[in-house]
């Protein structure tokens, strides 16, 4: 089918004309909103990998939400989980992770049950909750396929946390509370929302143009010859980092403003259709650049 593709109005650096290396956002990009891949993206990572242009994901979502997908997609790339506090290798062993102090993990409960958000730890492959009845536990569940772990209370489990998710029905107050909280951490970690009802605190540098590069050392690739792709605020970081930074059609202004470009929704096969229109007549085999 057709799509647009429109260059954004935002202010940005030239796109790069030679592209190496793809990372994508699941959940609103490559995902359709039914939490699926199409044949269509999957016939286009098929040609990024024939193009020797490898295809990375970079996700809010736990290791075990991304590895679930691996095998469909075909991938046995690296990648990115909770924001990039966690980055792994192909295999699946972790290359490297980044955890919150616990001085942060508390004082961000605290915000949290202030503002009745329903709180969440990652550790590692666990998911920690205190409330099985929160409003998007299920939801949750059911995306992830994984079940949590129910705690008593989280004092004793502040060790090695690599994100704290707050969750709410309420999205205008989800919104203020991403600018209050972020201005209360400044400094002291990473504050974005996932989606209109998570926000993710995770560690000071732990974002996902962290992981973004991190990715690309492995590659020996430079992250002006990567090309990323999303549409939530925590994409934004890797909007910073890349070279050509695609806006999925539904995202916010602000997200269409950080990038060089628009892509249809996620609903619309946006995610293809950038590739092909995009990055394909970019590509450069990755292994040229390693040879």
């Amino acid at each position: 089918m057709p799509v647009n593709i429109s260059a954004s109005s935002g202010e940005r650096n030239s796109p790069a004309s030679h592209i190496r290396l793809v990372v994508t956002d699941m959940d609103g990009t490559l995902l359709t909103p039914e939490k699926q891949i199409t044949p269509r993206s999957i016939e286009t990572i098929s040609a990024l990998h024939a193009a020797g242009v490898p295809v990375c994901l970079v996700s809010s979502r736990p290791p075990a939400g991304i590895e679930m997908y691996l095998d469909a997609i075909g991938l046995t790339t690296p990648y990115g989980a909770l924001n990039g506090a966690s980055v792994y290798n192909a295999d699946r062993s972790i290359h490297t992770q980044l955890t919150l102090p616990p001085d942060v993990i508390s004082d961000t409960l605290d915000m949290c049950n202030v503002h009745h958000l329903d709180t969440w730890l990652f550790r590692g492959h666990d998911w920690l909750i205190k409330n099985s009845a929160g409003p998007y536990v299920a939801t949750e569940k059911r995306v992830i396929r994984q079940e949590p772990v129910i705690v008593d209370n989280f004092a004793e489990h502040m060790s090695g946390i690599g994100k704290v998710t707050g969750s709410s029905t309420d999205y205008t107050m989800m919104h203020d509370q991403e600018l209050e909280i972020g201005r209360l951490m400044e400094g002291r970690a990473s504050v974005a929302r996932s989606s209109q009802w998570y926000l993710d605190v995770t560690p000071l540098n732990a974002n996902k143009g962290y992981a973004l590069c991190k990715i690309a050392e492995m590659y020996s690739v430079a992250p002006h010859e990567v090309a990323c792709i999303g549409d939530m605020n925590n994409d934004l970081p890797m909007f910073d980092k890349a070279g050509l930074a695609i806006a999925m059609g539904q995202t916010s202004p602000e997200v269409m403003a950080q990038a060089h470009y628009i892509t249809a929704s996620n609903s619309q096969e946006g995610w293809a259709e950038a590739m092909r229109t995009l990055i394909l007549p970019r590509a450069v085999s990755v292994e040229q650049k390693q040879s």
